[in-house]
């Protein structure tokens, strides 16, 4: 069964917001898999995603309301097939941090969308409700192109 772990910096926006699309996606198409969000930082840990960002989901209808910030462990890089990062920055982290039995594939979110390979999805964190309806936009497009790639394997 596919698992895929979503990463931005410090899991409580991006990162969050695409675990939240993903899992709709999923419920949608009746897809199994497993799916998770992490930070390759740890100021957030146990706080859960900004209220913005709740807001944005639920409009959607999605509620990520229960999901809680978390940091990423080595053990990620064997528990899940596919750790995703949100922008280049988490990406380069995350490679730095992969040990080498690491068997997770690592990509950039927005590689799953065809004309966005190589993107960044935005970061709305220091901006209003505004930007998190564009991240929103980003996650739920990746989400649909990601799924389907997944359940062609």
């Amino acid at each position: 069964m596919p698992s895929i772990l979503f990463v931005c910096l410090g899991n409580i926006c991006r990162s969050p917001l695409a675990e939240g699309a993903l899992r709709a996606e999923a419920a949608r198409l009746g897809f199994d898999l497993i799916v998770d969000s992490a930070g390759t930082g740890n100021w957030h840990a146990g706080e859960a995603p900004d209220e913005r960002a709740q807001r944005t989901a639920l409009k959607h209808g999605v509620d990520i309301s229960a999901l809680r910030a978390r940091q990423v462990t080595k053990g990620d890089f064997r528990r899940f097939t596919h750790i995703i990062a949100l922008d280049h920055e988490n990406l380069s982290n995350l490679r730095k941090l992969a040990p080498s039995d690491s068997t997770a594939e690592l990509s950039l979110l927005l590689d799953h969308v065809p004309g966005r390979e190589g993107q960044a999805v935005t970061d709305p964190w220091f901006g209003d409700e505004a930007g998190f309806e564009v991240t929103w936009d980003e996650v739920e497009a990746a989400a649909r192109g990601l799924a389907a790639q997944l359940r062609a394997l």
